[in-house]
């Protein structure tokens, strides 16, 4: 896929608000007159599967647009997150999207710098508040994910990189403990304190208590939630089921809770 289609079809559902703004003004720093970017064909009526594409499309540009700001929340860009971007890319819309997405994100830094920290942090804000407008609740807590993922690359979330998490996640509209969940994700199989965190409850929480959250996390995050990303988001979103079982299964032992 081409990048034109790339944001072509993104901007046939997103085409208004601050989304459809980025996403024209990296259009155009891409292409010249010449080309022209991809437009939806028809009387304007769509498909089903052209439904799916375009949520695809929004998901995947979305998360460069977020991306773009939390990689910079700590005034660095770290190879290690770039290489967690393109990794992405790769294992979730091919190779040739790892090119195409590398230099959206680069145009994407380069308005950063050109607008100044504070009014692309709005736009990327309004951004979110579109999106908690459009994208389903589970799409966001997948984006959510993989923004977690790009924060954790370099072994350590500085506190600028978790207050620019905090900042997406509630302009997306997730639940403050949904954040918290995800980031100790890769320490619950290890950590008791970890797991207890990833279902969102305390130390002295009952048994029953324990097994209403980790039922309430469980269908929350269950894979076919994102199903009509593709089976390959979908993929990613089954490594992120495994982890949860995982802190489950941690506290289960430590309590010797049995089923």
């Amino acid at each position: 896929m081409t990048m034109g289609k790339w944001i072509g079809g993104f901007l046939g559902l997103m085409a208004a608000g601050p989304l459809g703004a980025i996403a024209g003004f990296v259009l155009g720093s891409l292409f010249d007159k010449s080309t022209e970017p991809a437009e939806l064909e028809g009387d304007g009526t769509q498909t089903q599967q052209q439904v799916y594409e375009g949520q695809r499309n929004t998901f995947r540009f979305s998360l460069l647009v977020l991306a773009s700001y939390i990689i910079r929340a700590d005034g660095r860009v770290m190879h290690s997150e770039m290489n967690v971007v393109r990794s992405f890319l790769r294992n979730n819309f091919g190779e040739a999207a790892v090119s195409e997405g590398e230099q959206i994100l680069l145009k994407l830094f380069d308005q950063q710098k050109r607008l100044g920290m504070g009014e692309f942090k709005s736009a990327v804000m309004s951004s979110c508040r579109q999106l908690r407008l459009y994208m389903p609740y589970a799409q966001r807590l997948e984006l959510l994910h993989f923004l977690v993922i790009i924060a954790q690359a370099d072994g350590v979330v500085s506190p600028g990189e978790v207050s620019a998490l905090r900042e997406c996640a509630v302009e997306l509209g997730m639940d403050p403990s949904d954040l918290d969940s995800m980031l100790n994700l890769h320490d619950a199989s290890s950590s008791l304190d970890a797991a207890y965190k990833v279902l969102c409850v305390e130390p002295t929480a009952t048994d029953d208590e324990l097994k209403a959250a980790y039922r309430k996390l469980a269908l929350k995050n269950h894979p076919d939630r994102v199903a009509t990303l593709g089976e390959d988001v979908r993929k990613a979103a089954e490594k992120k089921f495994q982890e949860i079982n995982a802190a489950k299964e941690t506290i289960w032992k430590a309590r010797g809770i049995r089923g």
